[in-house]
């Protein structure tokens, strides 16, 4: 179980840091405006396509989608296999994907009567336990879900995530997702937008700076590491699975 958050007049040296990370980093990248996405389901869609892959693949293939007018629940069900499948070649194991959009699609349709809306307005816990039910959604999966598209108040983790928590030693490089969360939950106010805006810029540091071999030069988050070097191991030299960033505006 999460741990509530933590009362604001309790001294939280923690809860501090985070937020201190946080100014930091949106001082220096500004807003992320995540979700790239036009509809709900759209980042249902982004979730389960941009898994293992990175975002510029995902997003092709939901241009195809959307140019196929399969943008929506009702037309993914109406399409064959091989015809989804074909659609999401551009992300990478499409077939695998395809799969999983089409368990999804069934699932909503089976379980709410194609209302989208229906599952995404369950409790958080529920919503949560019914989404990781779902075959091919795993814990970051449904917390993107969670998240972005039903604003949940719950904290993606990912591996960029992980790496940086990790380096600057707020968790151990062998944490898992479970325990990441934990932390971030317990030291950090439940608002969705935090969670959505911290998320994505520590996706946008890792990319620029906290990659497997460190760019600590002009690391807006450089102050926190004490004088100390970052910490490193086999699991945060692993080179994580890229999330989806917006396109500049132009």
């Amino acid at each position: 179980m999460l741990a509530p958050p933590p009362l604001l007049s309790r001294p939280d040296p923690r809860r501090r840091r985070l937020l201190r990370l946080y100014d930091r980093l949106h001082r220096r990248y500004g807003p992320q405006r995540w979700w790239p996405a036009r509809s709900r389901f759209e980042v249902v869609v982004g979730a389960i396509l941009t898994q293992n892959a990175a975002w510029r693949n995902a997003e092709r293939a939901i241009a195809r989608l959307r140019a196929a007018g399969a943008l929506d629940l009702p037309a993914v069900l109406a399409l064959s296999p091989a015809r989804l499948a074909a659609l999401l070649r551009p992300s990478g194991t499409f077939r695998v994907k395809a799969r999983r959009l089409r368990a999804f699609a069934r699932h909503v349709a089976r379980r709410h009567g194609g209302r989208l809306a229906r599952l995404l307005g369950r409790p958080l816990p529920a919503l949560r336990a019914e989404l990781r039910g779902i075959p091919g959604i795993g814990p970051e999966t449904a917390d993107a879900i969670a998240l972005y598209a039903a604003g949940r108040p719950i904290f993606v983790v990912d591996a960029y995530t992980r790496r940086i928590l990790a380096r600057h030693r707020l968790v151990t490089p062998t944490a898992d997702y479970a325990t990441v969360q934990a932390l971030l939950m317990a030291h950090l106010p439940h608002d969705p937008a935090l969670f959505n805006e911290f998320h994505a810029l520590l996706v946008r540091v890792g990319k620029e700076h906290c990659r497997a071999e460190p760019r600590c030069a002009g690391c807006p988050l450089r102050f926190d590491l004490r004088a100390r070097p970052p910490r490193l191991s086999s699991q945060l030299r692993r080179r994580p699975a890229p999330g989806p960033r917006r396109p500049a505006a132009g």
